[in-house]
């Protein structure tokens, strides 16, 4: 019989308690609880979250995964709507000033920021809206009006860019006013964004669907990593070096999630719901999917944990 010494070169420890910073691969006996235990990488996985009040689409989103804002869909009544997550729930918040759909948003779930969209049938609009944590007042008018368009940044320092048409056009805003920033290079609508005013990060998108990420530095855009699944219409969390991409339309609803390191994208979990026009929050550890178009507009959420390491039980006693 082999032993694991010998397929090893080393043998199990017994031990009076877990060791203080094991290394991955390592294997101990816990004798005072009586089980064997090894030290490994738990995968990332997208695991469901409390259901919307309201199933919708193409609406905005801002937040972390346990303090979420959701806002805004492309029909109303449904168009003003705006609800708050606490990492298990979905309640109602204050209704948007201007109902619009295909918008952006960027902020907290207390400083909330809604910029730009169509408001129903089909007017694009420039209005922005400040939340605070229970009401939406106007703030600046965006320069160029555009649904379609990615948002990232937060309410007193925002990042808005590309839209309908395509554009290429980037616009900043300082808590009262926006103002032209550096054009993307490459123009584009339906696309997502992740980051900072000054560290932002925008990918995927239409000019048709494109799989491009550009990277900003607070006054001009550089070719990022190229995903590895091409989509519109998807979502984004996280910072300009560490963000996460997931759903869209790739030629059909995906459910594909990307992570950036900010250099390339590599393929994680896939969301358990493949839908388009979904909004997002979060982080690469902990991230948020909810609303979206599925063959229907659907009110799921989606909690996303990054991969990590961690002690686990191999056997017991």
């Amino acid at each position: 019989m082999t032993t694991f010494k010998e397929i090893r070169g080393q043998l199990i420890r017994s031990v009076s308690s877990d060791p203080a910073n094991p290394q991955i691969g390592e294997i101990w006996y816990n004798n005072t609880i009586g089980v064997l235990k090894g030290y490994t990488t738990i995968d990332a996985a997208w695991a469901s979250g409390g259901n919307l009040n309201t199933a919708r689409a193409t609406g905005a989103g801002c937040g972390t995964q346990t303090a979420g804002l959701g806002f805004g869909a492309y029909a109303a009544p449904e168009a003003v709507l705006t609800e708050e997550y606490n990492g298990s729930s979905w309640t109602a918040g204050g209704a948007l000033g201007t109902g619009r759909g295909y918008l952006a948003g960027a902020g907290t779930q207390t400083a909330g920021l809604a910029f730009g969209g169509r408001t129903p049938p089909s007017t694009i609009t420039n209005a922005t809206e400040e939340y605070n944590g229970s009401s939406w007042t106007a703030g600046g008018a965006l320069g160029t009006g555009r649904r379609n368009l990615g948002g990232t940044g937060t309410q007193t320092a925002g990042l808005a860019f590309g839209g309908n048409g395509p554009t290429d056009a980037t616009e900043e805003y300082n808590g009262t006013s926006w103002t032209a920033g550096g054009a993307l290079g490459i123009a584009k609508q339906l696309l997502a964004g992740a980051g900072t005013q000054t560290a932002g990060l925008a990918f995927g998108g239409q000019v048709p669907s494109i799989s491009a990420s550009e990277e900003y530095n607070g006054s001009s855009w550089t070719a990022g990593g190229i995903m590895n699944t091409i989509r519109q219409e998807l979502a984004g969390a996280g910072i300009q070096t560490s963000a996460l991409a997931f759903g869209g339309f790739s030629g059909g609803n995906t459910g594909a999630t990307e992570l950036y390191n900010g250099s390339s994208w590599t393929n994680s979990a896939t969301l358990a719901t493949a839908r388009r026009g979904l909004s997002g929050a979060g982080t690469t550890s902990s991230g948020l999917a909810f609303t979206g178009y599925t063959t229907v507009n659907t009110a799921a959420t989606e909690e996303f944990t990054g991969a990590f390491n961690a002690a686990q039980t191999l056997t017991t006693s």
